[in-house]
C-alpha cells in the first residue's frame, strides 16, 4: 500500500517530504502535493518530515480522509513530479492548523 497526502497539505505545500523521497513519487499542484500510489514504495520516510502531518500510510488514513486515496491517484496523473524542495506557500502558517480545507483545493497543476 502507498502513502497518502491528505487535506492538511492544502494551502501549505511544504516540500520537506520531497527531499527524503527515494523514488520521486510526489506530484505538485497549485496549492498542495500528492503521492502517486503506483510509484510510492511505502518506505515512510516522508511521514515524519511533514510539518502539518498530512501524510499517512493508506491503512492508517483517518476515516474522514478516505476519499484522498482516490484523489491522490487522480491528481498525480495530471500533476508534474516534484523532486526538489521549494518554499512553502505564503498561506502555510495561516492554514497549518485549519481543518475543512477541501473547498480550497486547487486542482490545477503547479506552474513552476
Amino acid at each position: 500500500m502507498a502513502h497518502i497526502v491528505a487535506e492538511p497539505c492544502i494551502k501549505c505545500k511544504y516540500t520537506d517530504c520531497v527531499a527524503v523521497c527515494p523514488v520521486d513519487c510526489f506530484h505538485e499542484g497549485a496549492n498542495m502535493l500528492v503521492i502517486d500510489p503506483d510509484e510510492c514504495i511505502d518506505c515512510g520516510a516522508c511521514v515524519d518530515e511533514c510539518p502539518v502531518h498530512a501524510i499517512y500510510p493508506e491503512e492508517d488514513l483517518p476515516e474522514k480522509w478516505h476519499n484522498w486515496v482516490d484523489l491522490n491517484k487522480e491528481l498525480a496523473a495530471d500533476w508534474p513530479v516534484i523532486n526538489e524542495t521549494g518554499e512553502a506557500l505564503p498561506t502555510a502558517e495561516e492554514y497549518k492548523e485549519k481543518e475543512g480545507k477541501i473547498g480550497e483545493l486547487d486542482r490545477s497543476a503547479a506552474g513552476r
